[in-house]
């Protein structure tokens, strides 16, 4: 199940963090060879990593960290903003309802194998949406590889690019929004299989605000 990390939280998923961080550098660094974000420690960590982001882990019976994802509030500095504003022909999007979506991750045994998506992946996925209608959010930015857009538009998100793909460390990465709405969650549902909610409800733990 999801587990979403803030700033009020933080402190009862210390370990859980930890394995989540080496789960990115296994993905980012080791994988993707993005070695600028190397810190030589096992760790990806960045400078947005901070009180404004929001972490959602996927965690199974066994306290292990099979995906992970970040969002952060496109009101503060995030990546479009700071490091690929490139990427964005116009003006930058913006506002309490548009989040980043950032640091997707799923543990290489638990990834697709002939679907849309794995149920770590969706389950991800579906977090957003679900966190999002829950807390006025309806738009993510992302960037990513242009053939994720086929993916998304199939699972109901309204995308539209925001330039060109230009290619980063060897991959070609495009900025888009992708706007959702109680459809979007519908169908993601229906692909999983459920109407049960995807996340931990501990509300002792967990705190699921902003």
């Amino acid at each position: 199940m999801l587990h979403i990390v803030n700033a009020l939280n933080a402190s009862a998923y210390r370990s859980e963090m930890e394995a989540a961080l080496r789960l990115r550098h296994r993905v980012f660094v080791e994988e993707k060879r993005w070695t600028e974000l190397d810190r030589g420690d096992g760790l990806e960590l960045d400078q947005f990593d901070n009180a404004d982001a929001v972490h959602m882990l996927d965690i199974d019976s066994s306290g292990a960290v099979l995906g992970y994802q970040r969002m952060l509030p496109t009101t503060m500095p995030h990546l479009l903003s700071e490091v690929m504003p490139f990427l964005c022909d116009g003006p930058r999007p913006m506002g309490p309802h548009i989040w980043e979506w950032t640091r997707y991750a799923v543990d290489k045994d638990h990834r697709d194998r002939g679907r849309i998506l794995s149920p770590v992946g969706l389950a991800l996925l579906t977090g957003i949406v679900e966190w999002g209608l829950d807390t006025g959010v309806n738009t993510i930015i992302i960037q990513m590889n242009p053939l994720w857009l086929l993916r998304l538009v199939q699972m109901r998100f309204k995308t539209t690019p925001l330039g060109f793909p230009q290619e980063l460390s060897g991959e070609a990465t495009i900025a888009i929004t992708a706007e959702f709405n109680q459809a979007t969650l519908a169908y993601l549902r229906e692909l999983r299989g459920s109407d049960e909610s995807v996340f931990f409800k501990d509300e002792s733990r967990v705190k699921r605000t902003a």
